[in-house]
């Protein structure tokens, strides 16, 4: 489940955050996001080898602690971040996420043959996917409760320095009559202006906070792996044996 919170929440919240605070279109989006399958399909290869050569709780301790250390990264994401800025916490997740899921499979998996197997591969699959449901709702949740407060910090640091605001707004008005002769539309104009900065920089904040939370869960999770046990392979059984 946490796998799967953290696959399918980061999946969803870049293509947000490129739509939302920096303006992308669909194309610009795509362009942007598509190292993190170049990087899977890379890591697919030493994900297979080292979970049929290393002890699998190693290469998934290793997984999550990349995984947390690649939303780590994205949790520094600024305002005007894009492709170049947004490349190195993609091919890391894109790494090392594929050395959360391929061991995982193999230790839910490896001890069951036949319809035994289909089910638990179904329930395996079940719960992933149930992880990343829960994990799109909770943390677009936690994005707008954690946009609208920092619209509030940012209300209240302004109404703080209140001078100043109003002195910023006053130029920003005077910029505008350029394009108006109507002082009251040039200051209105002026206010939606700094309005849409202060959305956007508390929007941005909230992605921060929201990386950082999804990245202290993957932590938190490398508790669990000392706990698991590795099923012994169990060799597949011939007919006559199964009777």
């Amino acid at each position: 489940m946490v796998i799967g919170f953290g696959i399918y929440a980061s999946t969803y919240l870049l293509p947000v955050f490129l739509g939302r605070v920096r303006g992308f279109n669909s194309l610009e989006i795509g362009t942007t996001v598509f190292v993190v399958g170049i990087s899977q399909l890379l890591s697919t290869i030493i994900a297979a080898w080292s979970s049929n050569h290393v002890d699998r709780r190693i290469v998934i301790g290793i997984g999550l602690t990349g995984f947390a250390f690649s939303l780590w990264l994205t949790s520094h994401v600024a305002s005007n971040w894009g492709f170049h800025e947004l490349l190195v916490p993609q091919l890391a997740r894109g790494l090392f996420v594929m050395l959360c899921i391929v061991p995982s499979v193999g230790m839910a998996l490896s001890a069951f043959q036949g319809s035994e197997l289909r089910s638990a591969s179904g329930l395996f699959n079940l719960m992933r996917n149930l992880g990343g449901a829960i994990g799109i709702a909770t943390v677009n949740t936690w994005l707008n409760d954690a946009a609208r407060a920092q619209v509030a910090r940012f209300g209240e640091a302004l109404g703080t320095s209140g001078r100043g605001a109003q002195e910023f707004i006053a130029l920003s008005a005077e910029r505008m009559s350029l394009s108006t002769t109507d002082p009251d539309r040039a200051r209105l104009m002026a206010q939606a202006a700094i309005g849409r900065v202060v959305g956007r920089e508390a929007l941005t904040i909230a992605f921060d906070e929201v990386f950082q939370i999804m990245a202290w869960m993957f932590v938190v999770a490398l508790v669990m792996v000392p706990f698991c046990r590795v099923p012994k392979e169990i060799a597949p059984t011939s007919p006559l044996e199964s009777h």
